[in-house]
């Protein structure tokens, strides 16, 4: 603008030419949410949960999820995890070959060096929720709250032997029959519709009869 008029043959100084000019509104930033959705197919997120167990005592689950399928990719228990240990979830849940770039994850202290570290060779870039904000890995979030109603608070846990047979089963059901909305009504690893008409319509039990997939059977 200084320029223009001096090319005018108006001698301005720049300041005042900054006092009388409207400030260009700056670009919005990038929301939370449309970082997720633009990079929902890149993304994981870890997170635990507590158990106690018939003995007084807790285990801590570790689910691992993929954000674009709602996908749970991996599951394991300890009594005593540390950072190793949690590094070792991820290292275990993802393929040799992956898409991911961002792990979702609060800012719990069992994240601590040697888990940075693995990530880092992994190529992975956190993103470190807000303290208090479990909206901000609410995929994960919910995922545990779904296990948790429809799993874990119909079942005693004993030991970890057992609530991992019971998990691992539950994942199975998760991932091959649960339905998703979010996924138009499919479940994360997809599932044919059944169009044999007239059939009969069977169930089948999943997860230790806890939940059923129903199939319409060829006439």
């Amino acid at each position: 603008m200084v320029v223009a008029l001096v090319m005018l043959g108006i001698d301005v100084s720049e300041s005042t030419v900054s006092k009388y000019l409207g400030k260009a509104p700056r670009p919005p930033s990038q929301s939370w949410r449309t970082f997720v959705c633009t990079h929902l197919h890149q993304s994981i997120a870890v997170d635990f949960a507590v158990v106690p167990t018939i003995r007084v005592s807790l285990l801590y689950v570790c689910v691992v999820l993929e954000h674009g399928r709602r996908r749970i990719l991996h599951v394991n228990i300890a009594a005593n995890p540390s950072s190793a240990w949690a590094a070792r979830q991820v290292v275990e849940a993802l393929p040799w070959k992956t898409e991911a770039r961002f792990l979702f994850r609060d800012g719990d202290a069992i994240y601590g060096e040697e888990f940075e570290r693995r990530l880092r060779g992994l190529g992975l870039k956190q993103i470190v929720t807000a303290r208090a904000s479990p909206w901000q890995n609410a995929y994960c979030e919910r995922v545990i709250g779904t296990l948790r109603r429809e799993c874990l608070d119909h079942v005693i846990a004993i030991n970890e032997g057992q609530l991992k047979r019971v998990l691992d089963d539950y994942v199975r059901y998760y991932n091959a029959s649960r339905t998703h909305l979010s996924l138009a009504k499919d479940s994360s690893a997809g599932r044919p519709v059944s169009l044999g008409r007239g059939g009969a319509v069977v169930a089948f039990p999943e997860a230790g009869g806890l939940h059923h997939r129903y199939e319409r059977m060829v006439a």
